[in-house]
């Protein structure tokens, strides 16, 4: 690819084997290296550790929506069935909270499913339509038996000799600088 006019996205190394992917995002976590991320066909036991990530704040966007349903069908058949409209049947109270369990269960399981599912994709910052990363040719191994390491030109400390340095004494078997398609 042509490198005149395109502005650099980053640099992209390809390693053997996992064992070898894990110790070079170790290496280029403890570089100082922010904007990187790996990419292989299957999940490697190790990799977050070695990438330095944190724990995934869905559980907690999860457990807003499940708490906003059940607090929401709640209070609104409360409100609706003992203040707003009350209805004398045979005599039973008019806040009768085990009559309220199945829609509450099922507003609460709603909400959360949707919860799961708009913060995954805000999470994961989707829909994104392009990534450079697709014009490499070797990346299409990615999702069957290669493992890569790229790091991103947004990162500060990034500098194409640096990268290419610090990936060529991990022991890539190839690395590329990866342009953007603009």
């Amino acid at each position: 690819m042509e490198a005149d006019n395109k502005q650099v996205y980053g640099v992209l190394a390809e390693f053997r084997n996992p064992k070898e992917l894990v110790d070079a995002a170790s290496s280029v976590k403890k570089s100082g290296y922010k904007d990187f991320d790996t990419y292989a066909p299957f999940p490697i036991h190790g990799m977050e550790k070695a990438m330095g990530l944190k724990n995934s704040p869905l559980g907690w966007i999860v457990l807003g929506g499940a708490l906003t349903g059940m607090i929401g069908a709640l209070a609104l058949m409360i409100w609706v069935m003992g203040y707003e409209y009350p209805m004398n049947i045979s005599g039973k109270p008019f806040i009768n909270l085990p009559i309220y369990v199945p829609i509450t269960f099922e507003l609460t399981v709603l909400l959360s499913a949707f919860a799961a599912t708009f913060g995954m994709i805000a999470l994961n910052k989707l829909p994104r339509f392009h990534n450079p990363l697709f014009n490499v040719e070797r990346f299409e191994k990615a999702s069957d038996d290669g493992f890569f390491v790229c790091i991103e030109a947004s990162d500060d400390l990034f500098s194409e000799e640096k990268v290419t340095k610090l990936f060529q004494d991990n022991g890539a078997t190839h690395i590329e600088t990866v342009y953007d398609s603009e």
